[in-house]
């Protein structure tokens, strides 16, 4: 059965015989990554003599021949890209399917989305339904795509071995798998740090995510204390499932925490939502913000400005990492080299609940 490899202006070719010879098989035969088998087929000029001559010795020497309906399906393309998204709702979602649309619509793409919510199997049917949908590439939308546990990560490995994949703001290492991502273990410290300059000693930590980048915040957090000689105080570090991260939730469960005893002057958010419902907290405990409580959030959406008073967040640059997300995968339909993995750098954005 023939197998749809479809690359921008790539010819699929054939064994006389009946076998087919993708894209896969000439890397593999030839010794070289998909990639530059890719380039050679475009004829570009990004690829040496040398190499070009031993891509295309693969094929005579295996007398493999150009088909003519293949050389169709490889010369066509759908123009369209297949976006996985564990849940558009999600404010820093929501922003970056808008990002990601308009970018490819500019470059005359449309873009097929599927909503997979955050099982593992509603992933990998996700991925099974755009490759039915003969989409060229596919953009995994945030860390939560990649899982702990090696084995539970073969479908994006398989689907890498078809179509090129992107994954936004999360890494994982694997041919035709390009990372482009926000250094948020980074920006999480820096934000942590300007607490403690400021004069804040006891900063509660919230986070609602153990995925990738979840771990990559919280480890930020932890290095910024320990870096100033301090010790981290696990009561400090408290954790909110997803259902639980309703602004008065959010609010009743710091009001709880402050009858219990627990001492924090600052309270530093892993997303937006919940730095919104300390905002609230402050609030009901009679607390002036900034001055008895400083607050931060992460992700600078626009949640931030509808505050009162407005909170400082982390701006990881959603936007320029969305449109390198698109750069990176028109870059390798088109043939070209394009890096593996791309970091932005976060800032923080400094409003009325900081000192």
């Amino acid at each position: 059965m023939y197998n749809h490899k479809r690359f921008k202006n790539v010819s699929i070719y054939i064994l006389k015989g009946g076998s087919a010879l993708n894209i896969y098989d000439i890397s593999e035969k030839a010794g070289v990554s998909i990639a530059t088998v890719s380039r050679v087929l475009n004829n570009s000029p990004h690829v040496s003599q040398k190499t070009r001559e031993k891509v295309l010795a693969v094929i005579d020497d295996c007398d493999y021949v150009p088909n003519a309906f293949a050389r169709g399906l490889g010369l066509n393309t759908m123009k369209t890209i297949g976006l996985l998204c564990p849940d558009a709702s999600d404010p820093y979602l929501a922003n970056a399917l808008s990002f990601l649309e308009k970018a490819f619509r500019k470059h005359h793409y449309d873009c097929l989305l599927c909503c997979t919510e955050r099982s593992l199997d509603a992933r990998q049917q996700g991925i099974e339904m755009l490759k039915s949908r003969h989409v060229d590439g596919i953009v995994l939308m945030g860390s939560t795509f990649v899982e702990a546990r090696e084995r539970d990560n073969a479908y994006i490995r398989n689907a890498a071995k078809q179509i090129p994949v992107v994954l936004l703001n999360a890494s994982y290492s694997c041919e035709n798998v390009y990372c482009v991502m926000s250094d948020e273990q980074r920006a999480t410290m820096e934000a942590t740090q300007y607490l403690l300059d400021t004069g804040r000693k006891n900063i509660l930590y919230l986070y609602h995510s153990k995925n990738y980048n979840g771990q990559k915040k919280l480890a930020g957090y932890r290095s910024a204390i320990e870096s100033r000689g301090g010790a981290v105080n696990e009561d400090l570090i408290r954790f909110f499932s997803d259902e639980k991260t309703d602004v008065p939730n959010v609010r009743d469960q710091l009001l709880a925490l402050k009858e219990s005893g627990l001492v924090f002057d600052a309270v530093q958010t892993s997303e937006d939502v919940l730095a919104i419902g300390a905002v609230k907290y402050a609030k009901a405990a009679g607390l002036s913000v900034p001055h008895d409580l400083s607050i931060i959030g992460h992700n600078n959406s626009g949640i931030c400005q509808y505050s009162e008073p407005e909170i400082t967040s982390v701006d990881n640059k959603l936007q320029a990492v969305s449109e390198q997300c698109v750069a990176t995968m028109l870059g390798v339909l088109e043939g070209r080299e394009m890096p593996q993995k791309i970091v932005f750098t976060g800032e923080l954005i400094k409003r009325d609940s900081t000192l």
